[in-house]
């Protein structure tokens, strides 16, 4: 029996949606009013689409919505969405979820009403990118954070130059190194291209490099590609919308906060609600504006507009202007991926941000948790040893695991691994598993 999903929404997050969960043989029927986008999309991912308006019941019972295991209403509307999820729900489908973007629907004392209304779970892009920032911001000598179990195991990429001890080296070479006891290199992407490394990969200059390690051993890392950190205190913003200000709400407590807008209203609006922070009324593609506003004499740099290019331009400013951690928001799938390569320190994208959290919320039963990392097509997967298979009888490197994937970290109870081809898994471990798509569904056969 597979999994019937209904994506209402066709847009970048529906697509990204329905991409990622066809990968897993999941049932998928796209709803969306415009004709011309479900057709370029039935031509590229294998699922059905309907023509129409979501909140319509008519349209809701073409696709079947009695029968699905769950209802994900993403289109740009939010009262389409809510519409959408109520119905149905009404109509018999098993789990609801509608993308929101109003502040006080959020609100945790509110969440109740929605359940009333049969809406299992609301979610909010906005809410969850900034989420996001502020921890890209706390943790900034890494341009990607990721914490497993909470933060016993940190996986942290970052572009290595010329300076670093690893580069030209082979990683088997390196690994002597007793640093290497709880760090790994899991990943590299060179040339937008995902790289599994093996023991006879050589690291280059400018490889996108991501490490997992324990919790003690973040440290290492930083002595290893000889990082200073620095303290960041003052940040610059630009952009005003919802993300900015939901962003700027969780900076201004722990930062002195500059933002810089273009349009007059909206920063009266965003002054009245925001406590701690300079507001100015100014155009952000003037990078003279920018410096005249403090930009040499800020550590951290934001770029939230709606303009993916002013984005990336403004941060490599920034960049050049001194300024040690740039986040730039982007909107195109197409820039996530070169973004490692131009010298923005972290993109970071909602509806992927949402996307992912979206799959997260899918994956019950064995497998846990789900991670994307930004332009790589790899995830984190995470999965229990359930029984006694040859999975518990042989060590990691017998076991034929595909090689696009990769034993990241095992979890035992209380303890934490970094394991290497001689490790032997036991039950009831749970394993952190990186993976190129392809290597899926062989390693759901593995683990099953």
């Amino acid at each position: 029996m597979g999994m019937n999903i209904v994506i209402a929404g066709a847009g970048d997050m529906g697509y990204h949606l329905a991409e990622q969960l066809s990968f897993e043989n999941k049932d998928i029927i796209l709803i969306d009013t415009e004709k011309d986008i479900l057709d370029n999309i039935s031509s590229r991912l294998d699922v059905l689409t309907i023509w129409g308006d979501s909140a319509s019941i008519d349209i809701l019972r073409k696709a079947n919505v009695n029968q699905a295991s769950l209802v994900l209403a993403v289109t740009t509307s939010e009262k389409t969405n809510l519409v959408t999820a109520m119905l149905a729900k009404q109509l018999g489908a098993k789990k609801v979820v509608a993308r929101v973007r109003n502040h006080d629907y959020l609100d945790v004392n509110n969440q109740e009403y929605f359940r009333n209304l049969g809406i299992d779970s609301i979610i909010s892009p906005s809410m969850l990118c900034s989420t996001e920032i502020v921890k890209m911001m706390k943790n900034s000598t890494f341009s990607d954070v990721f914490e497993f179990e909470g933060g016993k195991l940190n996986v942290v990429g970052l572009t290595l130059d010329r300076y670093s001890p690893l580069i030209n080296k082979r990683l088997s070479d390196s690994s002597t190194d007793p640093i290497f006891e709880d760090i790994r290199i899991i990943a590299i992407i060179r040339d937008q291209i995902t790289l599994i490394p093996k023991g006879d990969t050589i690291i280059r200059n400018n490889d996108h490099v991501f490490f997992i390690s324990n919790k003690k051993a973040v440290d290492s890392i930083k002595k290893l590609i000889r990082h200073k950190e620095i303290n960041i205190k003052n940040v610059m913003m630009i952009g005003g919308d919802d993300l900015a200000f939901s962003t700027a709400i969780k900076l201004e407590a722990h930062y002195r906060l500059t933002l810089i807008h273009k349009d007059k209203e909206r920063c009266k609006w965003l002054s009245e609600r925001l406590s701690n922070s300079l507001v100015i009324h100014g155009d952000y593609k003037n990078v003279d504006l920018l410096i005249e506003e403090g930009l040499e004499e800020m550590d951290g740099f934001l770029a939230l507009t709606e303009s993916s290019e002013t984005n990336i331009i403004t941060s490599l400013s920034a960049k050049n202007h001194g300024v040690y951690k740039t986040i730039a928001h982007v909107d195109t799938r197409e820039y996530i991926h070169i973004s490692h390569s131009i010298g923005v320190d972290s993109l970071i994208n909602k509806k992927l941000v949402a996307a992912n959290q979206v799959s997260r919320y899918l994956r019950k039963g064995n497998v846990e948790a789900i991670s994307g990392i930004y332009g790589v097509e790899a995830e984190f997967v995470q999965y229990v040893v359930t029984k006694n298979n040859r999975l518990t009888k042989k060590p990691l490197m017998e076991l034929h695991f595909p090689n696009t994937a990769i034993v990241a970290g095992v979890i035992r109870g209380e303890e934490v691994f970094i394991p290497d081809g001689t490790f032997t898994l036991e039950i009831n471990d749970k394993a952190i598993v990186f993976a190129l798509p392809e290597a899926k569904p062989i390693l759901d056969k593995l683990f099953h």
